[in-house]
Formats: structure tokens, C-alpha cells, sequence
């Protein structure tokens, strides 16, 4: 078990910082709340049943779920999936902890989708596919990093959309790749 220490900082140096970091607080909070933030996730591991829509494993239920702990905070308005059993599966908690519905979005069109995204203000959680994953983080104008492995479930996208340009956040999570 890992523990955290944490340490009190007193605000006025937080408040500070964000002054001399942002130039004014005000601005640094009003350009965070007009940003449009998009976590894009593959869907999570499959169970291959020979078919070409395979529902997710024992091992992929429990990494959905992890998503939906993980942004249970995170203040999702929207979830966009794929019309296959294995990203509406890897939605489903989210969807079922949020009381969102999960709207499908096509794969085929990622250009298209990416425009929708960019106006549609909120919080989105997009579930994809290994090859469509990075094309889109890219479209959106962020960095796609390298090609998902075909049995690589850990990548979570952060992007930050404001009118200045899209910042791009990788992260890893639950069992990671290649263990």
C-alpha cells in the first residue's frame, strides 16, 4: 500500500502562484470553464468469441469500471461510443453511475466528429478502438503519441480544447500493458 503524504499549502500562496503563473486568477478560471475536455479511452479487453463483435472480458468489466471510478469526478456531461458490443460495455458504468445515455458516434467519420466535439461544450468520455483512438486525438489537435498495440487497454487521452489550441495529457491506468 502506498500512502500520500499531503501538505497544507496556505491559500494566499496558491493564490499567488496563479496570479504570477496566469497573470490573473479571474482570466486563468473563466479560460477552464470554456474549455471543452475530452477523455478518449479504447474499449476495454475483449473476449474473443469468433465473432467480429465481441462482447469485453471478466478483465474488461473491471477496467470499465475503473473508468467510471476514475472520472467520477471528473463532471462528464456526454458519453460518445461506437455501435459495438465491446465500447458500449466499456461505457456502461460510466453511463450507469452518471445517469447519462451513451450516443453512438461512426468510426468512419472521425473529422466529422471531431467538428462536433469542438462544439459542444462539457465534459465528453469518447470509448473507441485501437486504431481510431490516436486518429482522433489528432483530429482534435492533440498528440496522438504512437500506435495503440493490439493488446493495449491502459491509455486514457486527456484534451483540453480552448480557443487558443488543444493540450494533450496521456495517462495510464489499471493493469498496465504488457504485464
Amino acid at each position: 500500500m502506498i500512502l500520500h503524504q499531503q501538505r497544507q499549502v496556505p491559500v494566499i500562496w496558491l493564490l499567488s502562484f496563479a496570479t504570477l503563473a496566469f497573470g490573473s486568477l479571474p482570466t486563468a478560471i473563466a479560460a477552464q470553464s470554456d474549455a471543452t475536455v475530452v477523455y478518449l479511452v479504447r474499449h476495454a479487453e475483449r473476449a474473443e468469441d469468433g465473432t467480429s463483435d465481441p462482447p469485453i472480458s471478466r478483465a474488461g468489466q473491471q477496467r470499465a469500471e475503473l473508468i467510471a471510478t476514475l472520472l467520477r469526478d471528473a463532471g462528464i456531461t456526454h458519453i460518445h461510443t461506437t455501435d459495438l458490443k465491446r465500447t458500449r460495455s466499456t461505457g456502461a458504468p460510466t453511463s450507469e453511475s452518471t445517469g447519462l445515455a451513451m450516443a453512438i458516434y461512426d468510426a468512419q467519420d472521425l473529422e466529422g466528429f471531431a467538428d462536433r466535439l469542438r462544439e459542444t461544450p462539457g465534459r465528453h468520455l469518447v470509448l473507441g478502438h485501437s486504431n481510431t483512438t490516436p486518429q482522433l486525438a489528432e483530429a482534435l489537435g492533440g498528440d496522438p503519441s504512437t500506435p495503440i498495440e493490439e493488446m493495449e487497454y491502459d491509455r486514457l487521452y486527456v484534451l483540453t480544447l480552448t480557443s487558443t489550441g488543444t493540450s494533450t495529457i496521456l495517462l495510464r491506468f489499471g493493469n498496465p500493458y504488457g504485464d
